[in-house]
């Protein structure tokens, strides 16, 4: 789900298909799609690609393969969420407000050309001058200029203090490209990227037919915190169908199936002797809003009493069972999460947890039946809840029936769910028709900032009429907080007192699950959400 803030769009778009969790999936390969017969590693996919051009795309699917090719200046060694000089050897603040980013000496392109500080400032420039609509250049918004003393120094003036600048180098916005190849005010065609061979990263393209397949070979001249590719030549296949990609995937026509399989495919290969079942964190949350102004008891309602509004979102987190809704209908490819900032994430504590239910996860009815006594709530509580099946996947109807059935079956609640059209929902839902709706997000980077922001500062993009200023200030001080623990601390303290409050609940984060042949080794998933080619040999 994109976000709109006052530091710009902060979160990759999140539709129906990347809904789905993020699936890795590996087998034994004897051959490909192709006809053409593959040395190295083959992989397939239902993503799409908008865009080889950085400056044209803000999609799962571009960036994919983006990450294999171009450099970024930070990036996220494999096992950390946190990221470090990738083709840098030093990056720091030098004031809250200035980042200086100090290059390796000697980089090159795969063509051969030389890679400088030019090349760096020429990158995130012409984002910001082609400003396509599917560009990530919204992510640049706190940029206010680039200097360039020498080859090898960048120095970046922000707006204002952010601790999240060094992460949104390493985001959709930080891919660096070659300024002799790649124009300076329009899209640069694939054909003339890939014949310019304008790359940098741990792999060059040797072979682009978009969205069909793309062959890529070891770039020999990176130079950059993620070390060589382990297979030198790895294919990617795109397939249009889930069903071909899961066929491809038991008989081995590709040694990975990356993105996306449904659950009960998932289920059906946990019980493959032929291959093994991963599981790692993935960067999805899925969640609850709650309108402040037209949920019961809401700001604008006849019957008005935050506490008992209050007391209402709280009775919710405390029946709610994450455990049972990711089991019976994501088969466990969902996990329960207890905040809006994910397991894995530095900072990342379970406040919902500790706070409601039987304190463990579980629910409490008694607890919530207490709750709305103590705030003078009685009858049962009508609840509307909204949902968007086309844009958080199919299976979303079957979440918010069993979340229907979970807080029915209490006594306390009479639920109707209903669900809307994407293209009408994210309208609507900001004119206050939904008094209790369904959202999910998806990150930029992995920084827990960027599952805060968006949605806690004043002008944050869920527009539910939360405003507090206590989280506000808090948020404040964590984007300009330097010390790494201060930091964290600070981080803490913002989702246990978004908790008190409930403006949104989260429910299930999203896995990435990995399907490995005997044969295939170095397959990482980690907190940094990015699947990279380079790890895998066989």
């Amino acid at each position: 789900m994109a976000s709109v803030t006052k530091w710009g769009k902060r979160g990759i778009a999140l539709g129906a298909g990347a809904a789905a969790t993020a699936l890795v999936l590996t087998g034994c390969a004897s051959s490909s799609v192709s006809d053409t017969e593959l040395n190295g590693m083959s992989i397939g996919t239902t993503d799409k690609i908008t865009s080889l051009d950085p400056a044209g795309s803000y999609d799962n699917g571009s960036f994919a393969v983006q990450n294999q090719v171009f450099p970024f200046l930070m990036n996220t060694p494999v096992g950390s969420p946190d990221v470090e000089p990738d083709i840098a050897e030093s990056a720091e603040f030098t004031n809250p407000t200035t980042y200086t980013v100090k290059l390796k000496s000697g980089l090159k392109f795969a063509n051969g050309n030389d890679l400088t500080s030019s090349d760096v400032k020429f990158s995130f420039d012409r984002e910001l001058k082609i400003n396509n609509e599917n560009g990530p250049q919204s992510l640049l918004a706190n940029l206010k200029g680039i200097e360039t003393p020498d080859d090898t120094t960048v120095v970046f003036t922000l707006d204002h203090a952010d601790q999240t600048w060094p992460q949104v180098l390493s985001s959709p916005a930080g891919p660096i490209v070659d300024e002799q190849v790649f124009s300076a005010d329009e899209l640069t065609p694939a054909a003339d990227i890939v014949k310019g061979k304008a790359f940098a990263g741990q792999y060059e393209i040797s072979s682009y037919k978009e969205n069909d397949t793309i062959q890529y070979k070891a770039n020999k001249n990176y130079d950059g915190l993620l070390g060589k590719a382990k297979t030198d030549e790895v294919t990617a296949s795109y397939y249009t169908k889930e069903t071909d990609l899961k066929l491809a995937v038991q008989k081995g026509d590709v040694d990975v199936a990356y993105r996306s399989l449904t659950p009960t495919d998932i289920s059906d290969l946990r019980k493959d002797d032929k291959v093994k079942v991963y599981d790692g964190p993935g960067g999805e949350i899925r969640y609850l809003v709650f309108n402040f102004n037209t949920q019961p008891f809401g700001a604008k309602q006849s019957d008005a009493d935050e506490a008992k509004a209050l007391a209402v979102r709280q009775a919710v987190a405390d029946v709610v069972d994450r455990e049972k809704i990711a089991k019976d209908v994501y088969n466990n490819t969902y996990s329960p999460v207890y905040s809006m900032v994910p397991d894995g994430l530095t900072g990342a504590a379970k406040p919902f947890e500790e706070l409601y239910g039987n304190g463990s996860g579980g629910p409490d009815v008694d607890k919530a039946k207490e709750t709305l006594s103590k705030a003078g709530v009685t009858g049962k509580v009508q609840l509307d809840i909204q949902y968007a099946p086309d844009h958080y996947g199919s299976t979303s109807d079957d979440e918010y029936a069993e979340l229907k059935t979970q807080l029915e079956n209490t006594g306390l609640f009479t639920v109707n769910i209903q669900s809307t059209v994407y293209t009408t929902y994210a309208q609507e839902r900001t004119k206050d028709a939904y008094p209790v709706y369904q959202l999910g997000w998806f990150p930029d980077f992995s920084d827990a900032d960027n599952y805060l922001s968006p949605f806690f500062t004043k002008d944050n993009f869920v527009q539910n009429h939360y405003d507090d200023a206590e989280i506000q200030k808090l948020i404040s001080e964590e984007q300009q907080e330097s010390d790494k623990d201060k930091r964290a601390d600070l981080i803490e303290q913002a989702q246990e007192r978004e908790a008190t409050q409930i403006s949104t609940l989260p429910l299930l984060q999203g896995k990435s699950v990995a399907v490995a042949g005997k044969d295939v080794k170095g397959l990482t998933l980690d907190s940094s959400y990015k699947f990279r080619y380079a790890t895998l040999s066989k």
